[in-house]
């Protein structure tokens, strides 16, 4: 169940990348509600949307609290 939570993230962060501000919010959510180990791939795979949008940039903030 928990991957399946991962992997809806991802999906929702992938929908909403085109708003910072939308992605900023979904990213931190995320973070409250994935365990620390997803939270680790999820920077991955936000550092990958960011190489494709850089403005999304800003959201990192909440991966480093």
């Amino acid at each position: 169940m928990a991957r399946a939570m991962f992997e809806y993230t991802k999906e929702v962060l992938r929908k909403v990348s085109f708003d910072v501000k939308l992605f900023c919010r979904e990213v931190e959510k995320a973070v409250k509600r994935l365990l620390p180990h997803e939270i680790d791939e999820l920077r991955i795979f936000i550092n990958s949307l960011i190489h494709k949008n850089p403005e999304l940039n800003r959201c990192q903030v909440y991966l480093n609290a």
